[in-house]
């Protein structure tokens, strides 16, 4: 599933098209509704919030958009040639930005309304961001607790494991066990990594999906498995990571 980065990388594309006057057109009928209320007006901004890109439109119209595990936004010149049928396709003077696949697009913020704050805000707030973890049940794994969106919004499987790799912390261990110092710091790493990434300066895989090879610090073999409701993978070196 695509994560904060991804969407942040497709707002700063879509910055072309901000303050044009938009033709808006749907090859796929799930996109008709939301070209049919946004074509002809200007388009004022494009943000990501968390793992949602967020157009707004003149005249208060906002559209939502979420990748889940398929979708992806590209910007090319406009009148490119295309094989398929995109969602939605938002055409400027000189560029144009096609959704492909995409499961969530509404004439809606929707569910942004309960997110936390965003890992990519900058500067990081993480005194807002560390009590939302503490008002919680702290029998939660941390790990489990890193990919809740209305904790902090953005995180997903990936970076979750990078950073809590990073910061020598399981994914395992309970919340009641972890210090907010400790917190703080996978959640430091977390949006170093993601901001590297938005900018193009994408790491190397250290653990995620690399479960039975060794570990880069110290050689122990990576496990996986599967945590939490929605049995989400968790990678982990169980020697360095405690």
């Amino acid at each position: 599933m695509p994560e904060g980065d991804t969407l942040h990388r497709a707002a700063r594309r879509l910055q072309t098209l901000v303050g044009q006057r938009i033709e808006a057109d749907a090859p796929h009928p799930r996109g008709v509704a939301v070209a049919q209320r946004v074509d002809g007006r200007r388009l004022v901004a494009a943000r990501a919030v968390g793992k949602n890109l967020l157009l707004e439109f003149e005249g208060d119209v906002v559209v939502r958009s979420h990748l889940r595990m398929k979708g992806r936004w590209s910007v090319v010149r406009r009148g490119s040639e295309r094989v398929g049928r995109p969602w939605l396709v938002l055409r400027g003077t000189e560029r144009e930005a096609v959704l492909w696949h995409g499961p969530v697009l509404e004439l809606d913020r929707g569910g942004t309304r309960s997110l936390g704050p965003d890992i990519l805000a900058e500067p990081l707030e993480l005194a807002e961001i560390v009590p939302r973890f503490r008002a919680g049940d702290q029998a939660h794994a941390l790990g489990e607790a890193l990919l809740d969106q209305r904790l902090v919004a953005g995180i997903g499987n990936l970076w979750r494991a990078e950073a809590l790799w990073q910061a020598r912390a399981s994914p395992w261990r309970r919340l009641a066990d972890v210090t907010d110092e400790e917190l703080g710091g996978v959640l430091e790493h977390a949006a170093r990594l993601m901001r590297a990434s938005v900018v193009g300066r994408r790491s190397q895989r250290l653990v995620y999906r690399r479960a039975g090879r060794p570990c880069p610090r110290c050689g122990t073999r990576i496990e996986s498995r599967g945590q939490g409701d929605d049995n989400r993978i968790a990678y982990w070196c169980p020697s360095c990571q405690s």
